[in-house]
């Protein structure tokens, strides 16, 4: 996989659930931690641990002004951007450890 300096990413309980949205510089060992009950107490507590959306970032300083804009919008704009992306809000996690490359939507 291409190197980045950031990632935002979004992460759900379920189709149209609790959603949580973090930003990292390796989101393969983040997600991994969130599943394993090691992220945050909150996704922990509410069992968000389905990756559902994500971006890549030439910098994590990027990646944190979109994950601060991303917090602050209404939830039906963040259900959109899943629906846009990934409309079966399938656990992207499995597919992200296969890709040599992040596809084009994720960039």
């Amino acid at each position: 996989m291409r190197d980045y300096g950031g990632f935002t990413y979004i992460l759900a309980s379920k189709r149209n659930g609790t959603l949580y949205t973090g930003v990292t510089n390796n989101i393969i060992d983040r997600v991994w931690r969130h599943r394993e009950g090691l992220g945050s107490t909150f996704t922990r507590r509410y069992g968000v641990t389905r990756l559902v959306w994500f971006e890549g970032h030439d910098s994590i300083e990027s990646a944190i002004q979109r994950e601060t804009s991303i917090k602050r919008w209404p939830r039906q704009w963040k259900l959109n951007l899943i629906e846009r992306g990934n409309p079966d809000w399938r656990d992207l996690y499995e597919d992200l450890v296969r890709m040599p490359e992040l596809p084009d939507w994720a960039k």
